[in-house]
């Protein structure tokens, strides 16, 4: 009897583990679909598999979240119920790109909106250990930087590691034309220290008047009087 009860618990336990070990390959399945229908931009297949259990912080090969890859896409409504599902805007891929930071810097400016309202976190930053903000100010990315740069506590002086604010990036490099320097006067009424010098200690000024940048350079004049 005794040999005939070990038995029956090790099949027991056998077939506990074959259950576990299909469990866990459905979840796996269903966490590759998940990547698959986000990249299509298959919203209903999304909701679907979300609801069946599939993971909202699943990554594809490139070690990039569900929400990361709908950035990519600017696929807004994706994006949406990703982040309603509860998937983290500030998740950082292999190369440090966050589905905010991402956003800020492509000019993405619904996605970067929905992330400033599910708890888009200013102290992430990315490989070249900056903001959203100051690519977005260096691309021109115009509506972008006027929304960060009134977003109350945003960093709008943080310095990255190459020694740049977002307005000196605007200045360095950017082509002093219409759009940078919109964005230049748009980071100064927001209250920019102009003041910042690069790591060789030139000013953005400075580097305006030397590009010949003369209504940017205008405008840092009139806001250094002021100041």
């Amino acid at each position: 009897m005794k040999i005939v009860f070990l038995l029956m618990v090790s099949l027991l336990g056998i077939t506990d583990c074959e259950a576990q070990d299909k469990n866990n390959n459905n979840k796996t399945n269903k966490n590759d679909m998940i990547v698959e229908a986000v990249k299509t931009n298959k919203t209903e297949t999304v909701k679907t598999l979300l609801k069946e259990g599939a993971s909202v912080e699943s990554r594809d090969a490139e070690n990039h979240t569900l929400l990361l890859i709908a950035t990519h896409q600017n696929a807004l409504e994706m994006a949406k119920i990703l982040v309603e599902a509860g998937a983290n805007v500030n998740t950082q891929d292999s190369i440090k790109d966050s589905p905010f930071l991402y956003a800020g810097a492509r000019g993405h400016l619904e996605l970067v909106k929905l992330y400033l309202s599910n708890e888009a976190d200013f102290t992430v930053f990315n490989r070249y250990g900056g903001s959203a903000l100051i690519p977005a100010a260096e691309k021109g990315h115009v509506e972008v930087v006027r929304l960060l740069s009134s977003t109350k506590d945003f960093p709008i002086n943080h310095v990255n590691n190459l020694g740049w604010t977002a307005l000196m990036e605007a200045v360095v490099l950017g082509t002093g034309g219409k759009v940078h320097t919109e964005i230049v006067q748009i980071l100064v009424d927001a209250g920019c220290d102009i003041t910042i010098p690069d790591f060789d200690g030139v000013t953005a000024l400075t580097h305006a008047k030397n590009r010949g940048f003369k209504e940017i350079a205008a405008i840092l004049e009139a806001a250094a009087k002021r100041n």
